[in-house]
């Protein structure tokens, strides 16, 4: 692109390079998988480092478009959908979700629940594993406190260390505020945090049945076969048949479609009761 500000290509690789390492550290901590200490520290700090080169780009993104005409919006809009890839964009938008849902938990607010819906709980199997992690990262960090000699260290790894308690706290409170949702009309909403959100319209719906397994996989896994397995704490306890194939969206913005939902409701029976039965 002619006049395009010089660092935006090596911002987009830099930024690129970075998000497999930023992804699998998240995963780890979903599953309840506490990475050593250095690796936390590590990423976050190349993190850092990939978030003040965008910062820069970004500033000269903006500054010429506001040389171009574009108003302070609009110069906003375009330098970060130039300089910042959608994967990118994406991820902060959950994270900032899942911070902001802290807020919401205190005050034992809910996402997305209105009078008359009936809300599914899902977090029975991963709270005691998420606490776990949440007092291991505690006791790691005032164990580095008292180990690390260097002030300037110490405090990196400090905050570091503190944002990564507050990011485990944020992912759990964003899946007890947003739990799945039966409407009134007998559509579903099946949720995951803020990192999945489906919308299943009643007309869609086959056949629901509480159906507890104990499938291996990631958070999301769909099979060749179109089943979908939306597995938390390693397990899901309804299945939903659906009568035509369904499309989905991954954390990321990828697109893909299935014919059967396996998901996990602390009260299945509840649940499918709700389901079954719309006013």
């Amino acid at each position: 692109m002619s006049g395009r500000p010089r660092g935006v290509r090596t911002a987009r690789v830099a930024v690129a390079a970075v998000l497999p390492g930023e992804l699998a550290l998240a995963a780890c901590l979903v599953a309840g998988v506490r990475p050593p200490g250095w690796a936390l520290a590590g990423a976050e700090a190349l993190v850092l480092v990939v978030l003040l080169l965008e910062a820069w780009v970004l500033r000269s993104l903006y500054v010429a478009a506001r040389a171009r005409g574009a108003d302070r919006r609009a110069a906003r809009r375009s330098a970060v959908q130039e300089a910042v890839p959608v994967t990118v964009r994406r991820l902060v938008l959950h994270e900032l979700r899942a911070l902001a849902s802290l807020g919401r938990w205190v005050r034992r607010g809910t996402h997305g629940v209105r009078p008359g819906d009936h809300a599914a709980a899902y977090t029975g199997p991963q709270t005691a594993m998420m606490y776990g992690l949440l007092f291991v990262m505690v006791v790691e960090t005032v164990v580095l406190a008292l180990l690390i000699p260097w002030p300037v260290v110490h405090r990196v790894i400090l905050v570091l260390d503190l944002y990564g308690v507050v990011l485990v706290l944020a992912l759990h409170a964003a899946c007890v505020t947003r739990p799945h949702v039966v409407r009134p009309d007998g559509s579903l909403r099946i949720r995951y945090g803020a990192l999945f959100d489906l919308a299943v319209p009643p007309d869609a719906v086959a056949s629901v049945r509480v159906d507890r397994r104990y499938p291996e996989g990631s958070l999301i896994t769909l099979s060749e076969d179109g089943v979908l397995d939306l597995i938390v704490g390693s397990q899901t306890s309804v299945t939903l048949e659906l009568n035509r194939p369904l499309p989905f969206t991954r954390p990321l913005g990828a697109t893909e479609e299935a014919h059967t939902i396996r998901f996990h409701a602390d009260d299945p029976r509840a649940l499918v009761s709700a389901l079954r039965q719309p006013a």
